[in-house]
């Protein structure tokens, strides 16, 4: 097997990424490690640590080795650069949604997607003061286009639709995204990075709900949000400030 993990296959990709054996016990799983905070090697790397001026573990609630390990091996899946584990589906496309858009400001969003989104999209976004919009024909790029206003920030739908099973052309829909400097979001809890990797298609951003096929026992509940890092938003500062 290459050392190098770009080489590696899928299959290899999915018992390998994020992972290295333990340098003091020679341990080959993964641990699970049972910790709140952290160590700080001296002032000096506590501080460079708080202020993001170098990288490291500061408190599980940011990050925990563990869940890093699923982190770095989802974006590997996904063909991703950087992935953050959150506690649930809905928590991922909450925070995915809410670190770009806030209250003033518009979504648009394919109509085929989970109740449980489109509750939260209808409703609950609409309490924060975000509107969306939603696309009946999400093979229809002019309805996409005719949902756009200055205040829309992104697009978002799954690459199969839940619980209508309708196949989403994720070019289509993320050349008009793009084409009005927007992000396409999409859930690809159903399809899995096995069948199909939505970044490879142009879509920004790629979310999952690990409770259903990652998770794959029914026995945990988890959510997942991959950057594919392609995305500019350093275009535009005054419509991503949150970002750049």
């Amino acid at each position: 097997m290459s050392n190098n993990p770009a080489d590696w296959k899928f299959e290899t990709k999915q018992v390998h990424s994020g992972a290295t054996p333990d340098p003091v016990t020679n341990a080959r799983a993964v641990p699970i490690y049972q910790t709140t905070s952290y160590v700080f090697n001296s002032t000096e790397h506590a501080k460079n640590l708080f202020a993001l001026a170098e990288f490291g573990n500061i408190y599980t609630r940011i990050m925990n080795p563990t869940q890093e390990v699923v982190e770095q091996r989802v974006a590997a899946l996904e063909g991703g650069t950087a992935a953050l584990m959150v506690a649930s589906g809905q928590a991922a496309e909450t925070f995915a949604v809410l670190n770009i858009a806030g209250a003033g400001d518009h979504i648009v969003s394919s109509s085929s997607i989970y109740g449980g989104t489109y509750n939260l999209f209808k409703y609950t976004l609409a309490k924060l003061g975000i509107e969306v919009t939603f696309v009946e024909n999400q093979d229809d790029k002019d309805e996409w286009q005719r949902a756009v206003r200055p205040n829309t920030k992104l697009f978002f739908a799954e690459t199969i639709g839940n619980p209508r099973v309708n196949v989403l052309d994720i070019k289509l829909v993320a050349d008009v995204a793009h084409k009005n400097g927007l992000p396409l979001i999409v859930d690809n809890t159903i399809a899995t990075p096995y069948l199909i990797r939505p970044f490879e298609h142009g879509a920004d951003i790629v979310i999952h709900s690990a409770t259903k096929f990652l998770g794959g026992h029914g026995t945990v509940i988890g959510g997942i949000i991959v950057d594919g890092g392609k995305f500019e938003w350093s275009k535009n500062v005054e419509k991503f400030p949150g970002l750049t």
